[in-house]
C-alpha cells in the first residue's frame, strides 16, 4: 500500500454515514472534474477541475482541495466498525472519477489493501483502457445511463453516449457487479418508452440484474447561484411518486429488479 498512499488528488468533499451509492454505511469521495455537463448536475461545484469559490449562506466558500491517498484513507478507516456491520465501506463520486484515474486507481487499491469494501459512481466515459485498469479493485460499478439515443444525450450532457454504451458491455463482461442507474429527467428520459430502452438496454448486459431510477430534484439549483451560473432546467417538477411507480413498473418487464432511489 505504502507505494500509493503519496499519489494526490482533487476533491470537494468527504461524506460520512451515507446508505446510498453502494451497500452498507459508506464513506463517499467526491472528486473534482468532470467530462459531461448535465443540465440538471445537482453538483455544478464539481464539473470543474480548477479550485473556485462559491457564495453559500453569504459567505465564500473555497470549493476543491488537494489531498493524497493517505489522507483520505485515515478519513475513510474511521468508520471500519460500521462498513464491517453493514457491508459498507468506500465509495468514488464526483464529478467524475475517472478524470482522475491515476488517483482513482491508487485510492481503490491501497483501500482494498486494507480491506475496505469500494464502490464507484461512474458515467464510464473514458476509454475503456482506463477503466480496466480499475476494475479488479471495485467491488461494485453504480453506471449512469442517462439515454439510449446519441443526438439527445448529447443536447443536454455535451457529449455523445456511444462510448458509454460500448463500455457499458465491457464492464458488465469484466466488474464483479455492476448497477445501472438512470437519473430521471423531465424533457429529457421520463417517458415510458425512453426508460424502456434503457431498461432493454440494461437486461442485455452480461451479469446486469438491478436498475435503479433516480428522479430529478432541484436541491442544487441554490448551487448554481452561488457560481453565479445559470440553472438551465428552469422551474420543472420533480416526477410525482406515481410517475416513478409506472416507470419502475415499465423497467421490471424486462426481468431487472428496479429500486426507485440509489
Amino acid at each position: 500500500m505504502s507505494d500509493y498512499l503519496n499519489v494526490s488528488g482533487r476533491i470537494f468533499d468527504i461524506q460520512k454515514f451515507s446508505v446510498h451509492d453502494g451497500p452498507g454505511v459508506r464513506t463517499i469521495v467526491f472528486f473534482k472534474g468532470c467530462a459531461l455537463r448535465c443540465k440538471w448536475c445537482c453538483n455544478p461545484e464539481s464539473q470543474k477541475h480548477e479550485i473556485q469559490t462559491m457564495l453559500q449562506n453569504g459567505k465564500e466558500k473555497t470549493i476543491g482541495r488537494d489531498v493524497t491517498v493517505a489522507e483520505v484513507l485515515e478519513i475513510v478507516r474511521q468508520d471500519m466498525p460500521y462498513y464491517r456491520r453493514s457491508g459498507g465501506g468506500l465509495t468514488l463520486s464526483g464529478g467524475e472519477m475517472l478524470c482522475q484515474s491515476d488517483f482513482a486507481y491508487a485510492l481503490l487499491r491501497s483501500a482494498k489493501e486494507a480491506a475496505i469494501n469500494t464502490a464507484v459512481e461512474t458515467t464510464g466515459f473514458a476509454s475503456y483502457e482506463v477503466i480496466e485498469k480499475l476494475l479488479p479493485h471495485i467491488d461494485t460499478v453504480l453506471m449512469d445511463i442517462k439515454h439510449t439515443n446519441s443526438q439527445k444525450h448529447k443536447a443536454f450532457t455535451t457529449q455523445p453516449n456511444e462510448l458509454i454504451l460500448e463500455n457499458a458491455v465491457k464492464i458488465a463482461k469484466n466488474a464483479k457487479k455492476l448497477i445501472i442507474r438512470v437519473p430521471v429527467i423531465p424533457t429529457f428520459n421520463d417517458t415510458p418508452e425512453e426508460i424502456g430502452d434503457i431498461a432493454k438496454f440494461a437486461a442485455s448486459l452480461e451479469g446486469v440484474t438491478e436498475i435503479n431510477l433516480l428522479p430529478y430534484h432541484r436541491f442544487g439549483k441554490d448551487k448554481y447561484d452561488g457560481l453565479n451560473r445559470e440553472y438551465l432546467m428552469g422551474d420543472l417538477p420533480s416526477p410525482t411518486d406515481e410517475q416513478m411507480q409506472q416507470l419502475k413498473s415499465v423497467a421490471e418487464r424486462y426481468g431487472l429488479t428496479c429500486k426507485i432511489g440509489g
